[in-house]
């Protein structure tokens, strides 16, 4: 059994995720949970029940946040709340990030090495690993999925190609890579999607079967209800000890939550802030990861909307108080903060973010409206009970300074994704820029490089890239916090986005279930886990 929380039941409308993890939603009722203590948000295992002798058999049913749109690693973001659970199971990673010493070990790999320069990087894989069909997962598979995976444009594809000059495979069991610039942690790019080995016989579009070499292979899938996963009992590291995975599709957060609490479910994943303070609070077992501008509106700083000058985009900054968005549509819950990382972060600085003043901000409207702005903006976010109260606070604050604001309140997550990352037809979103805490490189070049390809229309900077290039190429930790305070310095000049605040994402499992891998992306490996 697990612990128990008094919590009073809350009204939620769920708001599914497709191919990109938005802003999170939570209750909009006037009951809330009382909020957490924000220092207890750290990465890594907590609350870990004591475990016995591992025990064979049954199965583990997991309350999944979304359904994925595909089991492919190259056509979804890899993350816990996008499949990342099922897609580890089905395909195992290369390389895992071990939350208690921020290492990254090998996995399904034997070891991975790097030349002094760090420029060349040499993955040697274990012998006789066979893919579920039976077809030896060696060099040249290796080589074969990670191609696949940037050919069809998956989310880390530009970074990698961008930084990977060539594959080659020296022998059967060696694969080399070269990079164009010294990437001292691309190490972490082995535990994402480039580490999940797809198999060739997968296939691609609508003939795509998950196919991989992971502890479980996909039995059933029911579209909106639930799939299931039955152990590989040909696993290189030998058969795992469950069954087999049930993964289930509430599509509500809230329903999830209380399916897990009453036993229904043996795991559960959330990332809604009144959701996560309880099962903190709570003291819930399970991996508590720390995601950075988890919850943000994204600023469209191309020609011709209001938040191409950065006067406006800087007001807007200055006009919102995220504390106040917190209480109205989160009691209070979660790590607000308009900071790119909340103190308890492994990357907290001593860099202050621009601060909540609306006599600056409407300075800066008024100037803006001197040169010709009509300050009219248009505030784009989903219409769950959390989101719209979020619109309606940041709309007040806006106004309060000089804007105009017309709310565009969508209907569901399909119409959101369309209008800020495919079209780019918004003025500022509700969204998710999630930089998490290990190995965030990835992501910030992704969302906020001007090579990245999920900048759905931010303001990008020579000045930017260059702090990310400095990054990328830093061997130490503190060389990294140095240049994460100055990254948050140039933040303040380029304001992209609206910071509302950090996030925390909870995979959590009951006290009878044991041996759960943490990694990287809140995701989980199952291969050991077992159920007592």
């Amino acid at each position: 059994m697990k612990p128990r929380a008094s919590r009073p039941l809350a009204g939620l409308a769920a708001l599914a995720l497709a191919s990109v993890v938005l802003t999170s939603c939570a209750s909009g009722d006037d009951e809330k949970s009382e909020p957490g203590d924000a220092a207890t948000y750290q990465t890594g295992l907590v609350n870990i029940a004591d475990a016995g002798e591992p025990e064979q058999g049954g199965t583990m049913t997991f309350g999944a946040y979304s359904e994925p749109a595909v089991l492919d690693p190259a056509e979804t973001i890899v993350a816990g709340s996008t499949g990342g659970l099922e897609m580890a199971a089905i395909y195992d990673v290369l390389m895992r990030w071990n939350s208690a010493d921020n290492s990254v070990q090998p996995q399904l790999a034997e070891s991975l090495e790097h030349s002094a320069d760090y420029r060349t990087w040499t993955l040697t894989l274990r012998d006789g690993v066979e893919f579920s069909d039976g077809t030896p997962l060696d060099a040249a598979a290796v080589k074969y999925s990670i191609e696949r995976y940037v050919r069809l444009g998956a989310d880390e594809a530009m970074l990698w190609s961008d930084n990977v000059s060539s594959i080659s495979t020296p022998d059967e069991l060696t694969v080399e890579f070269q990079l164009r610039t010294k990437w001292p942690t691309f190490d972490y790019m082995l535990t994402t999607g480039p580490g999940m080995i797809v198999a060739r016989s997968a296939g691609e579009g609508e003939s795509f079967k998950p196919v991989g070499a992971g502890a479980f292979t996909l039995a059933s899938h029911k579209p909106a209800e639930s799939l299931s996963l039955a152990a590989n009992k040909d696993y290189w590291d030998g058969a795992p000890n469950l069954d087999g995975i049930k993964v289930v599709f509430l599509n509500d957060p809230t329903a999830t939550f209380d399916s897990f609490e009453s036993d229904e479910l043996d795991a559960a994943f959330t990332r809604e802030p009144d959701l996560v303070d309880e099962a903190v609070q709570g003291k819930f077992q399970g991996f508590l990861n720390m995601v950075s501008l988890g919850s943000v509106a994204v600023i469209n700083a191309q020609e011709g909307h209001p938040g191409s000058d950065p006067r406006v985009r800087q007001a807007m900054h200055m006009a919102i108080d995220p504390e106040v968005i917190a209480e109205r549509a989160y009691g209070g819950a979660g790590l607000p903060g308009n900071g790119i990382f909340a103190s308890s972060s492994v990357w907290a600085n001593d860099v202050d973010p621009l601060p909540f003043d609306p006599e600056a901000a409407k300075k800066l409207v008024d100037e803006a409206k001197a040169d010709g702005f009509d300050g009219k903006v248009t505030y784009m976010d989903a219409s769950d009970p959390a989101s719209r109260e979020t619109a309606l606070t940041v709309k007040a604050f806006l106004e309060a300074v000089g804007f105009q604001v017309k709310l565009d309140l969508v209907s569901n997550v399909q119409e959101q994704i369309s209008k800020v990352a495919i079209d780019q037809n918004y003025d500022v979103g509700g969204w998710g820029i999630s930089w998490r805490e290990a190995g965030p490189y990835g992501r910030m070049f992704a969302t906020l490089h001007s090579e990245g390809n999920l900048s759905v229309g931010m303001a990008t900077s020579p000045e930017l890239d260059a702090l990310f290039d400095e990054f990328q190429a830093a061997e130490t930790e503190d060389e990294q916090l140095d240049i994460m305070g100055r990254i948050q310095e140039q933040w303040n000049e380029q304001v992209p986005a609206l910071v509302y605040g950090s996030t925390g994402e909870f995979l959590m499992w009951d006290t009878d279930v044991h041996g759960v891998v943490d990694s990287t992306n809140s995701m989980v490996l199952l291969d050991d886990a077992w159920i007592d």
